[in-house]
């Protein structure tokens, strides 16, 4: 009986994180479509909204908790509770990417500037997809999915450099506009960052089904700076 109750509180906690993740991937596909409208309105909702998905990892967490000092769960439970509460924290993170792609367009108003709109479109469409993915592959413990799943990111990556070499080539011909095209490199960053983050739920996959911690890296990516 305890078995039962322990497997079903399990399934609940990942049914409120496959929630969680829903509203990260509405939230981070909205955020892009305000900055391409250049809707101030919708961005503003989106940005207040965040504070929903905060609420719900808090939530979950709380449930993880309550279960590993009441349950005491060993061996493969364990490592899926404990899962939970890294992916409830990386889902929050990638929330907060998509508020801050909304708290750009409110700084940007309605100031006329070249928007690199199709490669971050593109970059938010895979990124939500790997993401959809890798949720899905951690409620089924599909660890040669997740496994899969980063190879992914290089397609992200490339967009990436292209947005910013947009960026770079627009502040260098148009100075006078230099500080609203640098708001434009942190929503660059933040959509490549949310498929980095990918990554991070693919490896607890792989950990809970095989007991094993695995880099799933790609290629190395070019440091610039320091």
């Amino acid at each position: 009986m305890a078995r039962e109750n322990l497997n079903l509180q399990i399934h609940l906690i990942q049914d409120e994180l496959l929630v969680m993740g829903s509203m990260v991937e509405q939230a981070t596909l909205q955020a892009v479509q305000a900055l391409k409208n250049r809707d101030i309105n919708a961005a503003r909702l989106i940005y207040n909204n965040d504070r929903q998905i905060n609420e719900k990892r808090y939530a979950v967490e709380s449930a993880v908790l309550i279960l590993i000092a009441t349950q005491q769960p060993l061996a493969h439970d364990l490592r899926l509770l404990a899962a939970m509460l890294e992916i409830s924290s990386e889902l929050e993170r990638m929330g907060d990417y998509a508020k801050g792609i909304c708290k750009v367009v409110i700084n940007l108003k309605d100031i006329e500037l070249p928007i690199p709109v199709k490669e971050f479109e593109l970059m938010a469409e895979k990124a939500v997809n790997m993401f959809h993915r890798a949720l899905a592959a951690f409620v089924s413990e599909d660890f040669q999915t997740a496994r899969a799943i980063p190879a992914d990111d290089d397609q992200v990556d490339q967009l990436f450099i292209q947005a910013q070499h947009f960026i770079v080539h627009t502040m260098l011909e148009k100075p006078a506009i230099l500080d609203h095209m640098n708001l434009l490199l942190w929503v660059a960053h933040n959509l490549e960052r949310m498929a980095d983050r990918v990554t991070n739920i693919c490896e607890r996959t792989y950990f809970i089904a095989t007991g094993e911690f695995l880099e799933l890296e790609t290629e190395p990516k070019d440091i610039q700076g320091d």
